[in-house]
């Protein structure tokens, strides 16, 4: 069993320090969506809050080592042309994608929507 570290700590209203054995990292956004920024990168997260469903995506940080002097003179890799299947899975997975996540944005605003109104004192006589 491992142990592990981590605290978040609210420095303002939609932004957040969060603290791990990873390096600090900041969020900035409200409940059910936020972004990230830390030491593996960005991270997008969109979900739908209390109900454990989210969608993330993260993009690294690109340390340079490619655009070194000796790799500017390196002659390029052609990449091989995708078949008919493979294109059209590529485009399936891109499309899947971008339906889920817009699903879950909107989950998200009506989620968001419902916990505001739904504030009132039903027990009040």
């Amino acid at each position: 069993m491992a142990f592990r570290f981590f605290r978040r700590v609210h420095v303002a209203p939609g932004v957040s320090l969060n603290l791990s054995q990873s390096g600090p990292s900041v969020s900035l956004g409200a409940r059910g969506a936020h972004v990230t920024f830390g030491p593996r990168g960005i991270r997008q997260t969109i979900g739908l809050p209390g109900s454990g469903a989210f969608f993330t995506s993260q993009q690294g940080w690109h340390s340079g080592a490619h655009t070194a002097e000796h790799f500017a003179d390196a002659t390029p890799v052609p990449t091989p042309p995708r078949t008919g299947w493979q294109q059209a899975g590529h485009v399936l997975a891109l499309a899947l994608e971008a339906v889920g996540l817009a699903a879950l944005a909107v989950l998200a605003v009506l989620a968001a929507l419902l916990s505001l109104g739904g504030s009132s004192d039903h027990h009040r006589r």
